[in-house]
């Protein structure tokens, strides 16, 4: 940087409208850009390696998706307020919350354990005892005190899988744990510090739950401050590939066994995999558990055409929709209007019945329906559709859902 001095003016100087010239200094300012070039290309590789342990390091060809997890990469590396992470069963919300912890744990973000729970594996004083630990006697087959997932997670972070499931009294609990870091204990008079990080996971509608009843308002407005809700494999399908070759060198590594595949078994599979007759129910479960069976059953440690045409036929039959006949269906919810139908409607109208009680919500009933054609459209708003097809009949979503 330098300074020079401005001009020298004598004391008639005048600018052509008769105004004074101001007298003074010149900077010159010389910024040396490669530094913040190299500074950029730092964050920027960081950022990209964050994404990496997300994804474990398996590459994303799906644009939607790629920026959900470079927003949850930012996030995570940020704070440490709760998320909440929404998705059909086996999208993977499990695994992605290990991931995070994994992240904040490599960048020294936390320095405490990852704990995992369930909710929808214990109900009541198992459920509160489980979560929040327990004083000797507080309830009947309490026989010793009890610490808790809540203070093992202390400095770390917590997963609650299935959050929805948990009862209304652990989740004002849990509430006032999230929020001042401190809970009691079931039978305790004093209250329990740990300042963890909560993450959630739910395959269902929360705000639907909040309606009903069964959710309480206050907890979701405190957990729903970071949400990414996991779209399911068939939303997916151009990422199918990459993850065949992760799911069969995750086999080798935990059995000792490498399996490969020749090309035409390759193709063949693939090619069912993404085809959209494929409806991937349980998602990266159903793909997981396939790779597996055909990797166990290749005892030349080479996966072949039989065996995909052997595992493509299991995965069709598991598919199948359920076993209530059309006519059943339509009878339940038109009753004698069901016969009045031509045989076209009856067909269609009874897969759109079969699609959305499978589905977690209108909007993934709509993906699953319009899978093709909301391809083309620029805002696809798959839930007005679908309204607007059952509305024909008189019928409405929650007439379809079964409790």
């Amino acid at each position: 940087m330098q300074t020079q001095p401005g001009p020298k003016r004598g004391p008639d100087d005048r600018h052509a409208e008769g105004h004074a010239t101001i007298s003074g200094t010149t900077t010159i300012i010389d910024l040396d850009l490669s530094k913040y070039d190299k500074l950029a290309s730092r964050f920027a590789e960081e950022r990209a390696a964050g994404a990496a342990v997300l994804t474990a390091g398996i590459p994303t060809c799906n644009p939607a998706f790629a920026t959900l997890i470079a927003r949850m990469e930012k996030v995570a590396a940020a704070t440490r307020s709760p998320i909440l992470l929404g998705g059909p069963t086996g999208a993977g919300k499990t695994v992605l919350a290990r991931r995070i912890f994994e992240l904040k744990k490599a960048r020294n973000l936390i320095d405490g354990p990852f704990v995992e729970f369930n909710c929808a594996t214990v109900r009541g004083d198992a459920a509160g005892s489980a979560l929040f630990g327990h004083r000797k006697g507080a309830f009947t087959g309490a026989v010793t005190d009890r610490e808790g997932l809540l203070k093992r997670a202390d400095s770390g972070v917590l997963f609650l899988d299935e959050i929805g499931e948990l009862g209304l009294d652990e989740q004002a609990m849990l509430l006032r744990a999230v929020e001042d870091k401190v809970f009691l204990p079931l039978g305790a008079d004093k209250p329990i510090l740990s300042d963890f990080q909560l993450i959630a996971g739910s395959n269902r509608d929360l705000r639907s739950a909040v309606h009903a009843g069964r959710f309480r308002e206050d907890l979701l407005a405190r957990i729903d401050l970071w949400t990414f809700t996991l779209p399911g494999l068939a939303q997916r399908r151009e990422d199918i590939e990459p993850n065949l070759d992760y799911e069969l060198d995750r086999f080798a590594r935990e059995s000792g066994r490498r399996v490969t595949r020749n090309h035409e078994a390759r193709e063949r599979f693939l090619s069912f995999a993404q085809a959209p007759e494929s409806t991937w129910s349980a998602n990266f479960r159903d793909l997981a558990s396939a790779l597996i069976r055909m990797a166990i059953l290749a005892s030349s440690g080479r996966i072949d055409e039989s065996l995909v045409r052997e595992e493509i036929a299991r995965l069709q039959a598991q598919w199948q929709p359920p076993t209530d006949s059309e006519g059943d269906v339509l009878n339940e919810l038109l009753g004698d209007q069901a016969e009045r139908l031509d045989h076209f409607d009856r067909v269609q109208l009874a897969e759109v019945v079969r699609v959305c009680r499978r589905s977690r919500s209108i909007s993934a009933a709509g993906r699953t329906l319009f899978a093709i054609s909301r391809l083309g459209r620029k805002s696809p708003n798959n839930a007005d559709r679908l309204q607007k097809y059952l509305a024909r009949f008189d019928l409405a979503w929650d007439d379809l859902i079964r409790e």
